[in-house]
């Protein structure tokens, strides 16, 4: 196995948030499989190699440079094009595109058919994100009716929904780091989440949405949009109820049902085995095995699968027109 460099541009301040959270875990993942370490590139940071130093070394066959901070990808590329590189896949639509020589590793199905399509010839892997053993029910009571966080929040949602719950409900607002959310999420009975039109203002994907899948671990019913990566796990009717639907009454007439019912159905254990670390470390070592397979190929043969490029899909547009139009006029000519 090839050492990894995990590329981020920081681990503190500014750059916290979910997608580093979710991509450390994905590190102490893989050092148990093989050696991996943590460089910065844009924050530098005592204890952790900075890329421009590590760069100065001569060999770099022996490791695999692992990239995942979307909008900083391909300038990452463009310094690293001579050596093997890993696309660890959060959210998608970013607008670039990949070589067939740069394997991919999606969180989601989501995204893995978003480069099932945009990158046609190259590797292509699901991993999901990791849920942390801190996230489960421990069957205490619950004094929070309805819990949301600020964040990706809809506008519907702050300035509609929440305010007309508070006059009938206990509701509490996360806005800022909590220490013990899943002690938060065992307090609650509902969970609001809806980042739909977070998303489209931003112009990429929700990649996983760890939040609601941590919630439903701790037995907590979840209203939530179910965009992009969300849709991997959530199954309104099922596991959820779908927000935002129709009318603002609506929406509180199925959210006051369930605070007044004294019984919550969590869903078992087993819905949550994908996401937990003993099925996911033998899942990546598969994965890390055929990608140092194929660095190993890739050193001796070229790439020969055409690719599907602007000039080439303006080829294959043109082709089908001409087909169509020959078979008309076969038609015709009967």
């Amino acid at each position: 196995m090839r050492k990894l460099y995990f590329l981020l541009p920081g681990t503190k301040g500014k750059f916290g948030g979910g997608g580093l959270w979710a991509e450390l875990k994905t590190i102490k993942l893989a050092s148990q499989i093989c050696k991996a370490e943590i460089v910065t590139y844009n924050q530098k940071e005592s204890d952790i190699i900075f890329l421009a130093d590590l760069l100065q070394k001569d060999n770099f066959q022996d490791c695999i440079f692992v990239v995942s901070w979307g909008f900083d990808v391909p300038k990452l590329i463009s310094k690293l094009q001579n050596h093997n590189i890993i696309y660890h896949a959060h959210s998608s639509g970013y607008g670039f595109s990949l070589p067939s020589k740069i394997p991919i590793i999606t969180v989601s199905r989501n995204s893995m058919g978003y480069w099932g399509q945009q990158s046609p010839n190259s590797l292509i892997y699901y991993l999901p994100n990791q849920i942390g053993d801190e996230f489960y029910n421990q069957q205490i009571s619950r004094d929070i009716d309805v819990l949301v966080q600020n964040r990706k929040l809809s506008q519907y949602v702050i300035k509609e929904l929440i305010p007309a719950l508070q006059s009938r409900c206990q509701v509490k607002i996360i806005d800022g780091y909590v220490e013990d959310l899943a002690g938060l999420f065992n307090r609650s009975k509902i969970y609001l989440y809806d980042s739909a039109e977070f998303w489209a203002v931003s112009g990429v994907t929700e990649g996983f949405g760890l939040p609601p899948l941590e919630a439903l671990a701790c037995g907590c019913q979840i209203f939530s949009s179910v965009n992009h990566g969300l849709a991997d796990y959530l199954d309104p009717g099922f596991n959820c109820y779908k927000i935002g639907c129709y009318s603002l009454e609506y929406d509180i007439q199925r959210i006051l049902q369930i605070v007044k019912s004294d019984q919550l159905q969590p869903l078992p254990d087993s819905f949550f085995e994908q996401y937990q670390e003993e099925n996911l470390l033998p899942r990546l070592e598969v994965i890390l095995q055929e990608i140092n397979q194929f660095f190993d190929f890739k050193t001796q043969h070229q790439s020969l699968i055409a690719g599907l490029t602007s000039w080439r899909m303006c080829q294959l547009w043109l082709q089908r027109y001409i087909q169509k139009i020959k078979k008309k006029l076969k038609i015709v000519s009967r």
